[in-house]
Order: C-alpha cells, then sequence, then structure tokens
C-alpha cells in the first residue's frame, strides 16, 4: 500500500515539474520580440475614423512623437517603451485612448482613438474651440462636421459643465438636431435657441445646477428635455394655426406658459 501512494506522490511531482518547464518556455518565448529584434523597422499608426472626422492624421503623430524623441522607427527595440508612447498621446488633446505594442518582426503598431466633439464654440470673446462629450475642451482645427454652434456670453467654464449635456439632450432627438442650428448665451445665462425652420428665436431659460456633475447633468438634460417638449407641443398645436411667420421671439422660460412676441 506504501509503495502504490508513493508511486502516485512521484507522479505528481513529475507532472508539476513539466508543466513549470512549460511555463518558463512559454514566458520566455512571449519575450522573444525584445530579444530577437534588434531593431524596429515598421511603424504602423492606426486612426479610428481618421478620413471621417478628420481630428488627426499619421503625419501628425508621427511628428508629436518624433519631436519628443519617441518614434520607435529605426531604433533598438530593448530602448522602445510603448507605455511611454501610449501616455505621450494621451496627452494630445484629439486623443481618446492610445495603444502601442510591438512585435516578433520588430514592426511597432499604434492605435489611436479620436475624442468627438458634440458642440462648437464661437464667443463674444473671440475663442472659438469644440466641447467633447465629457465636457472637454478641444481646440479649433479643420474639423468640418455640421454641428451645432454656440455663440454668446460663453466662459470656457461654463462650456465645461453645461454644454455637453444641453448638446447630447438635443442630438438624440431627430427633430431638435435638424431644427436647431444655433444656441446663444445670454449676459443672464438663459438659452436662446435658433432653429432653422422659422424666422424666430426660442428662450428655454437658464439651466439648472448642482455642485456634483453627474447630478447636474442630469438636471440638465431633464430640463432641456421638459423645455423641448414644451416647445414641440406650441409648434404642432400653435404655429401651425398661428402661422410659422407671427412671432419673432418665443419664450418658455415660465412654468406653464409660453410667451410670444409678435412680428412688427
Amino acid at each position: 500500500m506504501k509503495i502504490n501512494i508513493n508511486w502516485k506522490r512521484s507522479l505528481l511531482i513529475c507532472a508539476d515539474v513539466l508543466i513549470g518547464c512549460y511555463l518558463f518556455m512559454a514566458l520566455t518565448s512571449w519575450h522573444k520580440p525584445v530579444v530577437e529584434s534588434s531593431v524596429c523597422t515598421k511603424v504602423v499608426i492606426n486612426i479610428a475614423d481618421e478620413n471621417v472626422n478628420g481630428f488627426l492624421n499619421s503625419e501628425e503623430v508621427k511628428t508629436l512623437l518624433s519631436k519628443k524623441g519617441l518614434y520607435p522607427l529605426n531604433k533598438p527595440v530593448a530602448t522602445i517603451n510603448p507605455r511611454q508612447i501610449e501616455k505621450q498621446l494621451a496627452q494630445m488633446p484629439f486623443v481618446e485612448t492610445a495603444q502601442c505594442y510591438l512585435t516578433t518582426e520588430g514592426h511597432a503598431f499604434v492605435t489611436i482613438t479620436q475624442k468627438l466633439p458634440v458642440i462648437r464654440v464661437k464667443s463674444n470673446t473671440g475663442e472659438d474651440y469644440y466641447v467633447d462629450a465629457n465636457g472637454g475642451i478641444m481646440p479649433n482645427s479643420q474639423y468640418t462636421s455640421d454641428m451645432i454652434i454656440v455663440t454668446g456670453h460663453v466662459s470656457k467654464a461654463y462650456a465645461n459643465r453645461y454644454l455637453a449635456p444641453l448638446a447630447q439632450t438635443i442630438m438624440t432627438d431627430d427633430l431638435w438636431r435638424n431644427q436647431i442650428e444655433q444656441i446663444n448665451i445670454l449676459p443672464n445665462l438663459s438659452i436662446e435657441l435658433v432653429p432653422r425652420v422659422g424666422n424666430h428665436l426660442v428662450n428655454i431659460g437658464e439651466l439648472p445646477s448642482a455642485s456634483n456633475p453627474e447630478a447636474r447633468n442630469e438636471r440638465i438634460a431633464k430640463y432641456v428635455s421638459a423645455q423641448l417638449k414644451r416647445l414641440e407641443q406650441f409648434y404642432r398645436f400653435g404655429l401651425v394655426y398661428a402661422g410659422w411667420e407671427r412671432y419673432d421671439y418665443i419664450s418658455l422660460e415660465y412654468t406653464n406658459q409660453v410667451v410670444c412676441r409678435k412680428r412688427e
């Protein structure tokens, strides 16, 4: 009986040794790219939606990495730090995510996703920039997509806190995405909407606030949705009968009231 137990124990030990050897060989083979490839011979830069969004292109990425001394082409593979390249690219204003890795052939692959703007700001102080879905400020570029423009008394602090949820609420509705072409911020921070159809302005009042960003975004979305619903009802049951050219100003600032100013 003892001989049988010792035999089984020896078999288990041998199996553990074999598994350990396999894992060691696998791990060392996975790290062979740095050992076998002495020089990086190729760099591939892939930017998601490069032709559609137009914020970034491969040449700009190459130029940035070259200026920082991080462009990997013709560099010893052992000196290339993919994490450092990713960190540098992540600091670019239009980059959402960045990944870099090396292959056994000594090739470096860089994959980038872009931040997408939801609205463009042209403030009364002359500033011109974009705001992304998280409220981040993106500098002006050659981006030509047709999007809502915000004008008037817009500070970057205001843009960061309020414009993303405002724009997203409008853009998620087919009617308002096609109807609203401009937003104007008045000195008292009331919001004026400039529609494509109808020669009038619409004041939806001041956006609600909260110290917590998530709560603020939720309140803004709820408030704007309610105001747009009121405006839609007025369009359907008011302007249809009164005529689209009868009023030049429509105010929804007051609860349960739609105040209109007749066109002179």
